[in-house]
């Protein structure tokens, strides 16, 4: 017995021994296949308010959404404006410029879920059904949850641009204009008119879950949505269906890291490959870094403060201008970002065609300004609250520390900012419910056309979807704008978007602030990575070396 009990407890030993090398047999394994699988991971700088781009406007959302999850009828080549076939392979335009006729693309494929297996490739449906909630109130999946909209395209005034979309078969798709509109071409490469699954919808709508079309993406782009950690890390995988080439990459992880230093540390111990907008103060480490490779680009972007005109006081011109006067944009370039940019005067930026170099910015000035908000009313001062940016924009590296600079200038002439600011998600939320006074702010440009920035950020259509923060509706500005948009030579439209330059800075319902160089730090094994026009990162190109 007793020796029956030794040979039993020595063959458990021994059991427990094989499974313990099994184990570990099982972890290498796993191991060896984790390290073959080539797994990028981004050091993103904020969470995404959603993985619908159909329903927000911020770079943030549309990098975790619309790049590696959706693609649109046209696509801007990497790196440029220029504009090339995506979804649909060509188009044609009628000379009166009112309907566009488009031929898709065969084979493409959607990604599938754990809900949805798509039974169908891409087709027309999919473009009616993507346009046609968007712009009919009375489609099925119009109406959305409390506090949601189609911003981008109420902003981008789409909703009085299209008259109907239609398809003449499977493959041809029809949209006709109300009226002849320049930038429309542009606008269809935009985030906003990603193309989502009209099956997908359908199978959900028939299971008593239409909202999960919004929560849980099916799209037809270069990676699949594998999970979200709320504010932690998003993980997709390639799409080894996708039309344009399978990407070099297996998997791909966006690590949600707000701290730009903390992002420096991570890209340093290669916990990621490459990192979104590094503070200005660490450029010249990472220039000098040898396992670093710093990428720049002059940005199509512009970071202002902007002015509610709706309350008081900057219902008052002259307030506006006083303010411009009292702030000290060349301390801010220095100190904020490093220099990196350029002092901004007019709301687009100096690489946009129709740039008015023409007008003369507001001078620093503070006994000016003290005098101009006398003569508005408040020869003691006023007291207001300024938001400040809570992340790190490629238009504004430290919304903090901008806006106690700010604050110090505008103090000089008796103006008392109370400093405040919000988690992202609620900071937009309140500036698009214009709950707000003054705030800062700021855009990178979508489309390389000037009806990108002075339309969505200034026309009047924006006052009501919320991408006008200044919520400032003039009616002369107006009437330029949309003359603009009815042009169809450039040099003509030029003059009108010049003209309108010159009413923004006379009117001045914003503080142009600055223009800043963009910069993407990527270790040396990335390759292929090609910085974004538009301030986004793309890596359905990219690879990974040793």
């Amino acid at each position: 017995m007793l020796k029956a009990r030794k040979q039993g407890a020595q063959w458990g030993k021994k059991l427990k021994l094989a499974a313990a090398i099994g184990a570990a047999a099982l972890l290498c394994g796993t191991a060896n296949i984790a390290f073959a699988a080539k797994t990028l991971v981004f050091c993103s700088e904020g969470s995404p308010e959603g993985f619908n781009p159909q329903l927000f406007t911020t770079g943030t959302t549309f990098d975790a959404s619309s790049v590696p999850l959706y693609n649109r009828l046209v696509a801007f080549e990497l790196g440029t404006t220029k504009i090339v076939p995506a979804l649909a392979e060509s188009w044609t335009v009628s000379e009166d410029g009112l309907t566009y006729t488009f031929k898709l693309r065969k084979g493409v494929k959607f990604h599938s879920s754990a809900r949805f297996k798509p039974s169908r490739d891409f087709n027309a449906d999919d473009v009616l059904f993507s346009f046609n909630r968007m712009a009919d109130v009375n489609h099925p999946f119009h109406q959305l949850a409390t506090g949601a909209s189609f911003s981008y395209f109420l902003d981008m005034g789409m909703d009085k641009i299209v008259d109907k979309v239609s398809k003449l078969d499977a493959y041809t798709v029809v949209f006709k204009l109300k009226h002849p509109e320049a930038p429309f071409i542009a606008n269809l490469g935009m985030d906003f008119a990603s193309i989502l699954s009209a099956e997908y919808a359908d199978k959900m709508k028939a299971a008593g879950t239409p909202e999960v079309i919004d929560r849980e993406p099916v799209g037809t782009g270069p990676f699949q949505f594998v999970s979200y950690q709320k504010d932690a890390v998003i993980r997709y995988k390639a799409f080894d269906a996708y039309w344009d080439g399978r990407p070099k990459l297996d998997n791909l992880v966006f690590a949600i890291t707000p701290d730009a230093s903390v992002r420096y540390a991570k890209l340093k111990a290669n916990e990621c490959q490459v990192m979104a907008f590094p503070k200005p103060a660490d450029i010249e480490l990472m220039k000098a870094d040898p396992a670093i490779t710093l990428l720049s680009k002059e940005g199509l972007n512009v970071g202002y403060i902007s002015f509610n005109v709706e309350k008081k006081p900057f219902d008052n011109k002259l307030v506006r201008q006083a303010l411009n006067l009292a702030t000290d944009k060349q301390t801010i370039l220095k100190t904020v970002y490093q220099g990196a940019g350029q002092v901004a005067k007019n709301p687009i930026p100096p690489t946009l065609w129709s740039y008015d170099n023409k007008i003369q910015d507001y001078a620093y000035d503070p006994a000016k300004a003290k005098a101009l908000l006398a003569k508005a009313g408040y020869p003691n001062g006023v007291a207001v609250e300024l938001w400040y940016l809570p992340v790190t924009r490629p238009y504004n590296p430290d919304g903090k520390r901008m806006a106690e600079l700010i604050q110090a200038d505008w103090a000089k002439i008796g103006v008392k900012a109370t400093l405040a600011t919000y988690e992202w998600t609620e900071y937009l939320k309140r500036s698009k419910q214009g709950v707000q006074q003054a705030m800062m702010f700021g855009w990178s440009g979508d489309n390389g056309d000037p009806d990108n920035f002075l339309a969505t950020l200034l026309g009047c259509e924006s006052v009501r979807s919320g991408g006008n923060t200044a919520r400032w509706c003039d009616k002369n500005f107006e009437a330029l704008i949309q003359k603009a948009k009815l042009t169809p030579k450039q040099d003509e439209r030029a003059k009108l978007y010049q003209q309108a330059q010159a009413m923004v800075h006379e009117e001045a319902p914003w503080i142009p602030l600055a223009h800043s160089l963009t910069h993407t730090p990527i270790r040396k094994q990335v390759i292929g990575f090609k910085m974004s026009a538009f301030a986004l990162h793309d890596f359905s190109k990219v690879d990974l070396g040793k």
